[in-house]
């Protein structure tokens, strides 16, 4: 039976496999237990790692650190690949409002932990180490250990201990914060779903504009986008007899024609006042005198297509049909000319059937080929993240360069890839369901890595007079949160989803997150938590090592 005994104890490629796959699995079996109604999910991963590590059963350093920081990078890829599309729009709906209230939440906690150094008399080295496991915030650890070994040439254990001890508690703060705000302020689930999400997930209104405007009329539908120049699309017009016609380029706009156009939100009054006045018409009335009209949501499949601008493949002039939309990671945008197609993206066509069919031909619409991996982008974007991460930035005022880490660095490549990959024809699309996996697989191994390895000197510590270690980290974790969170709650309404991805991010807390993601499938929650994430992260490192240098000075 030694070989049972070896898989549990001993080392090697089996016993670490078995180890993690153990640990996962009753993990995973633990977070569907629910008390009245409420389950930690995911999270029982690392508790259940603690428990297997207290008693002996761990990963060797090595494997146990490659095993947490490639998981980490898994999930956060994952999460930048699937915020991407929309992150530089979010901060038109309220992102640089989020990123405030994250910088909030991140003095906060930095005050708080200098207070109880003041009122315990605890050493603020300590304090650093016990405030990052208040926050899950590993690379603000390494950051500050290696300030404090390159100021004083010798290493302080008793800010890893601190981070340690104070991890779980970290992320049960922030997770329990997350409940007391839904009690608090009794967040109705089917109400916060709907609540606003037209606005926040459309860069693209349809509205209908009766032409009053004798300076367009007698124009082209193409001089009048051209002498506009705003984000819009007419993709039909009815004139004075209620006949209905597709628009084109040539097609000539009168006084007393309604337009039925596709607008940037921001841009919409200023096309109403240079066209004439908004009017209601009934969707309908627009293919009543047409049966041929139909409008169809066709998929981009074909990778040539990949970063082509809409003008470029004359679609309406060719076919004499209209894109009107594209709605990319569940975002509908305005398809002007300039606008490059993605692999993946749903564009909304307008048109005669036949001539439909023609221009679905032409860009795919094959949910097959979505189906096949593209392992290049994630692999190349990992690579690149991991690279930039890597990169040293001087401070001024701080002595010690700081990094992104192998957190920040792909999270950024990865929304920036996504974003703007298809400009240069890189493909970086990734299925829903292939995007979940990842970062599910990503944050099991993350939790399970951190778990068996915090575990070993877990008791000793609490024992040994760390119990205090975990009430200070527990503190620094929810006096903040709870704070913001409801000061934001209640100043700004801000969307329950919302607020759920900005405490996750501004903590830097994955484990939360996936709390959140387990709470509801919302996109709004990956959203928030990409938009708060990277500067939160560089927040964090800076400000322990400056605690760092206070402490030694």
């Amino acid at each position: 039976m030694d070989w049972l005994v070896n898989l549990f104890v001993g080392t090697g490629t089996a016993h670490s496999i078995f180890v993690l796959a153990l640990t996962i699995s009753c993990g995973i079996l633990m977070g569907q237990v629910k008390i009245k109604g409420i389950s930690l999910g995911i999270t029982w991963i690392l508790f259940m790692g603690i428990i297997f590590s207290h008693f002996g059963i761990t990963l060797d350093k090595t494997t146990g650190d490659f095993i947490k920081e490639f998981g980490l990078i898994l999930f956060i890829y994952a999460v930048g690949l699937q915020v991407g599309p929309g992150f530089f729009s979010s901060f038109r709906h309220g992102g640089v409002r989020m990123n405030l209230l994250a910088v909030s939440i991140v003095v906060l906690g930095c005050v708080t932990a200098y207070v109880i150094h003041l009122i315990t008399g605890e050493s603020l080295s300590t304090m650093v180490g016990i405030m990052s496991g208040a926050v899950t915030n590993t690379p603000g650890l390494g950051a500050a250990q290696q300030t404090f070994a390159d100021m004083t040439g010798s290493a302080d254990e008793s800010i890893a201990l601190g981070y340690a001890v104070a991890y779980p508690l970290g992320v049960m703060g922030v997770i329990l914060s997350m409940i007391l705000i839904r009690k608090v302020f009794r967040v109705n689930a089917k109400t916060e779903s709907v609540d606003d999400a037209d606005e926040k997930q459309t860069q693209a209104e349809r509205i209908n504009v009766e032409v009053h405007n004798v300076g367009v009329e007698g124009h082209t539908v193409s001089e009048i986008g051209k002498f506009l120049n705003y984000g819009f699309v007419i993709s039909r017009i009815r004139h004075a007899d209620e006949t209905v016609d597709i628009a084109n380029e040539s097609s000539v706009v009168v006084a007393g024609d309604v337009l039925r156009i596709i607008v940037k939100p921001d841009d919409k009054d200023a096309v109403i006042a240079c066209l004439g006045k908004e009017v209601h018409i009934d969707p309908p009335v627009w293919e009543k005198d047409n049966p041929q009209l139909v409008s169809r949501r066709i998929l981009v499949t074909k990778p040539e297509l990949n970063g082509q601008p809409i003008g470029k493949l004359n679609i309406r002039s060719l076919y004499g049909v209209n894109i009107t939309r594209v709605n990319r990671a569940g975002i509908d945008l305005v398809a002007t000319y300039s606008l490059r197609l993605q692999m993946g993206d749903r564009v909304t066509v307008v048109g005669a059937e036949s001539s439909i069919q023609k221009v679905a031909n032409l860009l795919g619409n094959s949910l097959k080929r979505l189906d096949m991996p593209n392992l290049f982008a994630i692999f190349i974007g990992i690579f690149l993240g991991v690279l930039f991460g890597m990169i040293p930035f001087a401070v001024p005022g701080i002595p010690q360069p700081i990094k992104l880490g192998l957190a920040g660095g792909p999270l950024i490549v990865a929304i920036l890839l996504s974003r703007y990959g298809p400009n240069y024809h890189i493909v970086s699309f990734t299925t829903i369901s292939a995007s979940m996996m990842l970062r599910e697989v990503g944050i099991a191994m993350f939790l399970a890595a951190v778990g068996l390895g915090a575990g070993g000197g877990f008791v000793e510590a609490i024992t040994g007079g760390g119990y205090w270690w975990v009430l200070y980290g527990f503190i620094i974790t929810m006096v903040p949160v709870l704070l913001v969170g409801c000061y934001a709650r209640w100043r700004y309404k801000t969307n329950y989803y919302v607020l759920l991805g900005l405490l996750s991010g501004s903590t830097t807390n994955p484990p939360a997150m996936a709390y959140a993601n387990s709470v509801a499938q919302d996109d709004r929650i990956s959203v928030a938590y990409a938009t708060v994430y990277p500067l939160t992260m560089f927040l964090r490192i800076l400000l322990a090592q400056i605690m760092i240098l206070i402490a030694i000075g």
